[in-house]
């Protein structure tokens, strides 16, 4: 496989996921099953949604994409601007902690460490729904320089460092897999690269016999989301099986989904994702006017992210 094409399916891929579980999100497990008896899933819209749209998910990923490439690197700020241009815009879905972080009025550096000393909760999985772009964009570097970014970037919007320990696994998994690795296989050693006070908890969730079934929280935090995703991945053989699997689980499927998609596009490519699934495909981006990204946009931003 050429390596493009596990650079284009990580970023088609986590938004081919968000896109496809969007409609069933929050509603109980099985549900896609329910919907597709035949096993042939379709991208259906319905909840909001329409056929092929992606949600907050895959707009955050690609103001961070956006913001890589014309800043020329890491700017943390300008990341953040992006957000907050794009929460003003009124976008159809965004995290309750996500839009207090980026409408408090504080400054980037600040807001989400204050919002964290006063509910004391930022373990969702906003900060792990969006990291597919920047994960690609970083790859090349290695796994000590992704790592670190990815904790960056998750800081902006979450003040708990389970989600970014989270978020720099997903990072280190995704580098794995897209120089040909088994990303199962690399968990022991990226554990080891995770902050030892939270080592434990992410070692349980990324254990080999872990199953949703076993998470002590809805799936919308950080650890079951990521453990889910890598569960979808690893007890399936195809994109189709484990995006299928991911968005049965029910709960927070978008972002599940989004988490796998990445993970099975990095693994398997772009070639394996249905091409019913990119047909309708579409990211539109609120505060931008009235961008719209399709396949052809998301597939030039990843191999202009590319190592």
């Amino acid at each position: 496989m050429h390596p493009m094409d596990r650079v284009t399916g990580t970023v088609v891929g986590s938004a081919v996921g968000d896109a496809l579980g969007a409609p069933f999100e929050f509603r109980e497990h099985g549900v896609f099953t329910a919907q597709f008896p035949d096993g042939v899933g379709e991208m259906c819209g319905g909840g909001g949604w329409d056929p092929g749209e992606a949600t907050d998910d895959t707009q955050m990923a690609v103001l961070v994409g956006e913001s890589l490439l014309e800043r020329g690197g890491l700017d943390l700020p300008d990341i953040f601007g992006r957000f907050r241009r794009w929460a003003a815009g009124e976008p159809k879905d965004i995290g309750l902690q996500t839009e207090d972080v980026l409408t408090n009025g504080q400054p980037w550096d600040l807001a989400a460490a204050l919002h964290f000393q006063v509910t004391g909760r930022a373990a969702g999985n906003g900060s792990l729904m969006r990291a597919a772009t920047s994960a690609v964009h970083f790859a090349g570097a290695g796994r000590e320089a992704t790592m670190a970014a990815a904790r960056r970037i998750a800081a902006l919007t979450h003040g708990d460092r389970a989600a970014w320990e989270g978020t720099a696994v997903f990072h280190e998994l995704v580098r794995v897999a897209l120089e040909g690795g088994d990303p199962w296989a690399a968990v022991p050693s990226t554990l080891a690269h995770v902050d030892v006070d939270h080592r434990a908890r992410w070692a349980t969730v990324l254990a080999p016999d872990w199953h949703p079934d076993d998470a002590t929280e809805f799936n919308g935090a950080v650890w079951p989301c990521l453990g889910s995703a890598l569960w979808a991945l690893r007890t399936t053989a195809s994109f189709e099986e484990s995006l299928a699997a991911a968005v049965d689980l029910g709960g927070d499927t978008d972002t599940v989904a989004a988490v796998t998609g990445a993970l099975a596009g990095a693994v398997y490519g772009i070639g394996a994702i249905p091409p019913r699934w990119l047909q309708s495909l579409h990211v539109p981006l609120p505060g931008y006017g009235d961008r719209v990204l399709r396949l052809p946009e998301l597939t030039r931003l990843a191999e202009a992210l590319a190592p």
